[in-house]
């Protein structure tokens, strides 16, 4: 089945060259293009692409509101936000606003088809790295939690190990290893805590699991 993908940048060559990487393999297929926020609303409308690669600065929109009107409308398209390192304040606006994943505009072929494919099988782009720039911020903000911690009851205690496991930066193999699981129950229980909490991917899990305190940026 062929991946199609909205790429969105302001820079032309930057377009080009991600188009270029994309598409040196058959299964992913860029079906639109656009400069500014505001065509990548329009773009989107039109060829409902099943990821959308969004700069996080561009004109008139940014790729912040594009994903918060993204995942308001059209929440069936995957967010993948391009990043450079002076943009990486934004990570956690970007996981509130919706993104599913985050890419460095330095990627490799195999990174950034890797990321489109993961991305588009509902999974999320959550490094480890990537979720302590989330605790990071949570620790500057010293918020109090934006959820209620009830919202977590419909949880087993089980898989409330796991899904703090997720707010840690673990991936399935890393969460069977650390519960005495194989891989695949701890995908299931992945899968059945978004299922649960009506999230749609890992990246709303990592953002839940700290909005109720469940998982504290100190680490307790």
């Amino acid at each position: 089945m062929t991946i199609r993908v909205l790429l969105a940048d302001d820079q032309q060559l930057v377009r080009v060259g991600l188009r270029s990487l994309l598409e040196l393999d058959g299964d992913i297929q860029v079906v639109a293009e656009a400069a500014d926020g505001p065509e990548a609303l329009r773009e989107a409308e039109r060829v409902t692409p099943d990821v959308a690669l969004l700069d996080i600065r561009m004109p008139h929109l940014d790729g912040l509101e594009v994903t918060r009107r993204l995942a308001a409308t059209q929440p069936g398209i995957r967010v993948v936000i391009l990043t450079t390192f002076e943009t990486d304040a934004y990570i956690f606006e970007a996981l509130r606003s919706g993104a599913s994943g985050f890419l460095a505009k330095t990627v490799s072929h195999d990174e950034l088809c890797r990321a489109v494919r993961v991305v588009a099988g509902g999974e999320a782009l959550l490094s480890p790295s990537v979720t302590q720039r989330v605790i990071a911020e949570f620790t500057r903000r010293v918020e109090p939690p934006r959820a209620a911690p009830e919202r977590l009851s419909v949880l087993t205690d089980r898989e409330r190990e796991v899904l703090a496991l997720i707010a840690a930066g673990l991936n399935n193999g890393e969460i069977g290893e650390t519960l005495a699981m194989s891989p695949l129950t701890a995908k299931t229980h992945v899968t059945r805590i978004i299922t649960k909490l009506g999230v749609r991917d890992r990246a709303q899990l990592v953002m839940l699991a700290y909005e109720t305190g469940l998982v504290r940026p100190s680490g307790g």
